[in-house]
């Protein structure tokens, strides 16, 4: 078995040199590529960095980069040389043995594989009488040498024990070169691998690579393929990120190192299991756990707060069913949905209420086995959530999630039973007379624009679950994006909806809340209209739509009458796809700009209402404009 290094580029990561140092030892990795221009813009001396690099208990895997070398006419051939003995110098000092040398993009190099073989076997000869070795990279967008099975050829010919290949994940995949090229190349002569995935888009090769790359795993390429390849060749060496995105750039340092180290770990437990006789086979990880559905949300409310959300949850035919053995918490039940209302004035609740206002703090999560779940999220760098348990309580493993949250993993069955028999004694059943909700059909997480990526990676490394393509919500006061995440089954949904301004119904959520995290909450029914009738005679208001809404439904769709009208009278809105229908309704806002969906889906819909959202948001934001909206 392989010990699994990680590394990562100091230019993937955002800050001074010290601050992200800092923040890559803190999220676990083993060592750093030192980039170039990290190095320049430091005060500190070679010997002083090097020394700074192992004081965080990193090693140095890579200096890079060393530009437009190979293939170069006289008098600059001689010069090239003799920058590569200053890097050398530097090198050195630096403590690294290593340095990548990209493919040339200088409009002098005269190309030619054998020139460029003889360049690299002299290269290696001065690199060896000091006991360093030299990487050779092709750039996707290289003036002669692209591939990576030109740059193979090259060094192949070059002949030289300290001159091998450097591959690159972005560089392959962004032409398009079959993964198996890989397979054939002698794992010893593959001196570094570099990682980075990116979403698809059609443009220049060299804009995409320096603005858009991301983790593994966030983005379209088949990192994973690549991977398999590098293992089947039979590599062992570290496996490192270089990322260049204008998002990670003005993010946070920490944020950016954990997602790297996660998606390294993930990445690398993947090919673990595609192709378990490569040489990367680090310790094998817990399955991705298939989550069972949402078994409970917990809100966090004192006061008048708590008597508003009590109050709103009879409106839609929840009722009380228990009360916490020893603390100031009420469970409230309809159908298979829980509904924790937590008053608690001292613990994690409270300091929740304390920072956000009246809000929902805590989720739980059902699933084959939380053990398991809590020590995959570990070995990802999620962070574990625990505090004082109270006489009576069940110790239910957690990690923090968005904004701080809590996520808990709660075994389905017999263990399930008995968290809610421990923890509420007595507890009731739903009640008979409840207006037919069923289950939580999905979540809806709000956070900044800049943390979505993030937060997918989180939730698609911990579970298995699939992501939709992102898409723009429109705001009237701009744009918002939005994610969605489901499990193959549809057990659990989540959608991120990342904001970029206060101005968006999502930004000002999140300004008002101070970094609030679940802004709705969407019910399933199986007769959406019975509910809300059910709703509305408990005094449920729904959100008011216009006129105008049904009116262009009636121009779009072909829509009985009756149904319409009674849709109208309702304020009831529809969508359809290939698959089915999807019927929607939306409580008023309240708080923060909190607010309940409840949702028929028909047939195999598998939307979000997607095409509603402009109307829902300007109807919401009418009401907060005119003051009609409880506050929390």
């Amino acid at each position: 078995m392989t010990t699994l290094r990680t590394s990562i580029a100091t230019v993937s990561v955002p800050g001074d040199l010290p601050t992200k140092l800092k923040a890559i030892a803190a999220a676990g990795f083993d060592g750093i590529e030192i980039f170039e221009q990290d190095f320049i813009a430091d005060a500190g001396s070679p010997r002083d960095v090097g020394a700074m690099v192992r004081d965080h208990g990193l090693e140095i895997t890579l200096f890079q980069p060393f530009r437009d070398f190979e293939s170069l006419p006289e008098p600059r051939r001689a010069k090239a040389f003799d920058r590569a003995e200053r890097k050398f110098d530097l090198m050195q000092e630096l403590g690294v043995d290593l340095v990548l040398v990209c493919s040339s993009c200088d409009p002098d190099s005269l190309g030619g594989i054998d020139r460029a073989a003889a360049d690299f076997h002299e290269l290696g000869e001065r690199a060896a009488k000091r006991g360093l070795r030299v990487g050779y990279e092709a750039l996707c967008w290289g003036r002669h040498v692209n591939d990576h099975r030109d740059a193979w050829e090259v060094v192949r010919r070059a002949d030289h024990a300290n001159v091998g290949l450097i591959l690159d994940s972005f560089h392959s995949l962004a032409r398009r070169i079959d993964n198996r090229t890989i397979r054939a190349i002698p794992g010893d002569k593959i001196f570094f691998v570099q990682l980075a995935d990116a979403p698809l888009i059609e443009m220049d090769l060299l804009y995409w690579s320096r603005h858009f790359r991301n983790m593994p795993g966030e983005g379209d390429l088949d990192v994973t393929g690549f991977m398999q390849a590098v293992a089947a060749a039979g590599y062992t060496g570290p496996l490192s990120l270089e990322i260049f995105n204008d998002q990670f750039r003005s993010g946070n340092a920490r944020m950016v190192a954990e997602d790297g180290y996660r998606s390294l770990v993930q990445l690398a437990d993947e090919v673990r299991l595609a192709e378990p006789s490569g040489a990367v086979s680090p310790a094998p990880l817990p399955a991705r756990q298939r989550p069972k559905g949402v078994e409970f949300i917990e809100f966090t409310a004192q006061g008048e707060d708590r008597a508003r959300t009590t109050a709103l949850l009879s409106s839609m035919g929840f009722a009380p069913a228990g009360k916490h053995v020893s603390k100031n918490v009420e469970l409230w039940r309809q159908g298979g949905i829980n509904v924790v209302v937590n008053a608690e004035t001292s613990g994690f609740a409270n300091a929740a209420y304390a920072a956000h206002g009246a809000s929902i703090c805590d989720v739980g999560l059902k699933v084959g086995d939380a053990g398991a779940a809590a020590e995959r999220a570990a070995r990802m760098g999620a962070k574990p959530f625990a505090q004082p348990v109270g006489p009576g309580e069940l110790e239910i493993p957690a990690v923090r999630s968005v904004g701080g949250s809590v996520l808990h993993f709660i075994d389905e069955g017999a263990a399930l039973s008995k968290v809610w028999e421990t923890e509420f004694p007595g507890a009731a059943a739903t009640a008979g007379d409840d207006a037919g909700l069923t289950r939580i059909d999905h979540l809806a997480e709000t956070m900044n624009y800049g943390e979505m990526l993030s937060w997918t990676l989180f939730y698609a490394a911990l579970f298995d679950m699939q992501k939709s393509p992102m898409v723009d919500v429109i705001d009237p006061d701009g744009l918002v994006r939005s994610q969605a995440l489901e499990s193959p089954d549809g057990a659990l949904r989540i959608t991120l909806n990342g904001a970029e301004t206060h101005r968006t119904l999502a930004g000002k959520f999140l300004a008002d809340s101070f970094g609030g995290v679940v802004q709705h909450v969407a019910f399933a029914t199986g007769d959406i209209f019975a509910s809300v009738e059910a709703m509305k005679a408990r005094g449920f208001q729904p959100l008011p739509m216009p006129r105008n809404y049904y009116d262009d439904l009636a121009a779009r769709h072909d829509i009985e009458p009756a149904l319409l009208e009674r849709m109208r009278a309702l304020d009831i809105l529809y969508d359809r796809d290939a698959g089915g229908e999807f019927f929607q309704c939306y409580s008023r806002p309240w708080g923060d700009g909190m607010f309940f969906e409840v949702l028929e889906r028909r047939g195999d819909y598998t939307g979000y209402g997607a095409p509603n959202a402009p109307f829902r948001i300007a109807a919401q934001k009418r009401l907060m404009r005119h003051g009609a909206v409880p506050k929390g």
